[in-house]
């Protein structure tokens, strides 16, 4: 991923308080220009699906895996197949409270996740994140 002084987020999830845990994290570590929380996995898709990014511009992409519709795995499909200059704009990180081992091998099966991260979202993780 190519460092940029200022990321920007998008987190999606199904839980109002989650996001809002998350966007405070974000916000509060100086280091993002803007987040954008979703609690549709959908409503994201389609909006990363007519974004315009600016050049130079990186996004981080935290999606939770259970969600009723369309649950982050799906997500995960649906965004690997958009085409390459979507994507190259996206680092997509999955945060979930399972401890399910099913979840943690079948997140490590798209080339597009970075990494599994323990819910809630802490400064520690994200501080992981960042580096």
């Amino acid at each position: 991923m190519e460092q940029t002084d200022k990321l920007n987020f998008i987190v999606i999830d199904d839980s109002k308080l989650d996001c809002f845990i998350a966007e405070k994290i974000i916000r509060n570590s100086g280091k993002t220009d803007t987040v954008r929380s979703f609690l549709q996995a959908k409503e994201a898709l389609e909006y990363i699906g007519v974004a315009q990014p600016e050049e130079d511009t990186h996004t981080i992409i935290l999606v939770d895996i259970q969600m009723p519709v369309m649950n982050g795995f799906e997500f995960v499909e649906a965004f690997e197949a958009l085409p390459y200059d979507i994507r190259k704009n996206y680092t997509v990180y999955v945060v979930s409270s399972s401890i399910n081992d099913n979840d943690l091998h079948r997140v490590q099966n798209y080339s597009t996740v970075k990494q599994f991260i323990n819910k809630p979202l802490t400064s520690n993780n994200l501080a992981s994140i960042l580096e």
